[in-house]
């Protein structure tokens, strides 16, 4: 038995080698290049559109959840322990500069997002409630005829963003409450399962409006005190910008990073930007499809999910990055990293208060994150016709028995398995994406030349004969 448990983790080990040394540092960041320049890099063109479709009227369409909760359920998978102390991490091992490596995996990636995005709302379906659900596995099975790829995604999603990650994000909580409060984990871990519980038995209407309301608040609260420090240290932040370029280049010396220089900067900006923003993964298309876009086109709701990309890394992220900086504490490969680093730091503006504030940070942004992985695992489920009545259930128990054991738990081969399973679907996306470009263009281009001639952009299916028995024309209607 210890031999082919060996032989297994020796095989999850490989495949995490392969996927996050090389596929997909290079892929995510290779496909969003990819993105930018095909569709004439319209995350900066057109960055405005962003926010129109998210002020856009309220559709009369209620099959769908509405432009803005679709971005608040993504933000709230988004936003997590990655922008705390997931930044914390790429700054001890690459220095300043991985945070500018950081922005630009974003800055590509929103192309990558909006594009997987567009593609989730093109294909989606209703379910039996009548309800609109879709996802990668969508536009793999359809798009592409590939099945077995779809099946093996909507797998690979439960098992890393359903299940595991979710223990991952619970024993962060639990770490983080029991050291700024002292409370049992196993107590943290019972109380996040009871609410968390209260939020996904609602299914996703109810995890919608839980993160329109929530999401908002927390990041507003957690940008509102980085502000405070930012205008507390004014006078440096223009020399703290500058350090993150130059160190980036390698126009000052990195003065760490554990193993220094410009490849420890640019590899761990790279890796930590996707963890955080998750461009490109195939996570966030599945809320995506969720909504009634407005306006009526599938391009609204790939700019929604391009603000996401935008508001996780550039603003968040950007935010931890310069909390740490700025304190007096911070030394690159040297003393503590993670989520210790950014308390730290944060004591050190504020006092000890800061300890506790990014324990309240934690537990709302990881919280989230548990409804929100929750709703992109509906639906793969849904893509597995397996969301009926008892095989929902299942799924919610599951991801709470998972919250209450991660809490208390450190499995490293459970954890090394979800980042193979997630280096799997991204992969399988990143594929997919990338064959079926062209309809992502020819959305766009029809999208922008209605605007220009003066009208509201609405998806019309006779231009589309190409698509006619892949997508659902009902829903297309107008």
């Amino acid at each position: 038995m210890n031999a082919i448990i060996d032989f297994l983790n020796t095989i999850i080990d490989f495949l995490n080698t392969i996927f996050w040394g090389y596929v997909l540092v290079y892929g995510l960041l290779g496909v969003g290049v990819f993105f930018t320049l095909r569709l004439g890099f319209v995350q900066f063109r057109h960055f405005g559109e962003m926010f129109r479709v998210i002020r856009s009227s309220p559709s009369t369409d209620t099959s769908g959840i509405t432009p803005f909760q679709a971005l608040a359920v993504s933000l709230a998978s988004r936003v997590g322990t990655g922008n705390i102390a997931g930044v914390a991490v790429a700054l001890y091992l690459g220095g300043a500069g991985a945070i500018f490596w950081m922005w630009l995996v974003a800055l590509v990636g929103m192309a990558t997002a909006y594009a997987e995005s567009t593609l989730a709302q093109l294909y989606k379906v209703r379910n039996p409630e009548g309800q609109y659900r879709g996802g990668p596995a969508f536009y793999i099975a359809k798009g592409l005829k590939a099945n077995w790829a779809a099946a093996l995604f909507s797998i690979a999603l439960i098992l890393s963003f359903g299940l595991v990650f979710n223990a991952v994000q619970a024993n962060s909580i639990a770490a983080a409450v029991d050291g700024a409060f002292g409370v049992p984990k196993v107590f943290t871990g019972i109380a996040l399962a009871v609410l968390a519980g209260v939020v996904i038995f609602g299914g996703i209407p109810q995890i919608a409006r839980f993160a329109s309301l929530v999401v908002p608040i927390m990041a507003l609260a957690y940008l509102l005190l980085a502000l405070l420090v930012l205008v507390m240290n004014i006078t440096e932040v223009p020399a703290m910008l500058y350090r993150i370029v130059a160190t980036a280049f390698g126009f000052q010396e990195a003065a760490g990073g554990v193993t220094g220089g410009l490849m420890a900067a640019m590899l761990n900006g790279v890796k930590r930007g996707m963890f955080s923003n998750e461009a490109g993964m195939g996570s966030a298309p599945n809320i995506a499809a969720c909504a009634t876009p407005q306006p009526h086109h599938p391009s609204s709701q790939g700019f929604v999910q391009a603000l996401g990309v935008f508001i996780d890394t550039i603003v968040i992220c950007t935010a931890t990055a310069l909390l740490i900086l700025l304190s007096g504490i911070f030394e690159p490969g040297v003393g503590v990293t993670g989520t210790e680093l950014t308390q730290a730091a944060l004591a050190d503006h504020i006092g000890v208060a800061g300890n506790y504030f990014v324990a309240i940070a934690i537990l709302f942004f990881a919280f989230t994150s548990i409804v929100g992985n929750y709703s992109y695992a509906e639906n793969a489920l849904t893509y597995l016709g397996l969301a009926g009545r008892k095989g929902i259930t299942v799924l919610r128990v599951a991801v709470l028995l998972m919250v209450v054991w991660g809490s208390v738990q450190t499995v490293a081969t459970v954890f090394n398995t979800a980042d193979a399973s997630m280096g799997l679907m991204a992969t399988i996306n990143l594929i997919a994406i990338v064959l079926l470009s062209g309809t992502v263009v020819k959305l766009t281009r029809d999208y922008f030349e209605q605007r220009k001639a003066g009208n509201e952009p609405t998806f019309h299916g006779d231009d589309y004969p190409e698509l006619a028995d892949e997508i659902d024309t009902d829903i297309w209607q107008r």
